[in-house]
């Protein structure tokens, strides 16, 4: 499980997001928490993916 924490989205802006991301990694996943979760270890590709739309990323955990 990926975890993508601290955006400052509204819950509409979030859903958008997590959608693109779970289409860009091919897997699934959920709105959370406020937190974005998308199934498998894809941490890279998706600050790859942030990275793009302009958002600064930060690893965290093992």
């Amino acid at each position: 499980m990926s975890i993508v924490m601290d955006l400052q989205l509204t819950p509409e802006d979030m859903k958008a997001l997590a959608k693109q991301l779970k289409k860009k990694c091919g897997t699934g996943g959920a709105v959370k928490d406020g937190n974005i979760e998308i199934q498998g270890d894809l941490r890279q590709k998706i600050a790859d993916e942030l990275q793009k739309m302009g958002y600064k990323t930060k690893f965290a955990g093992g």
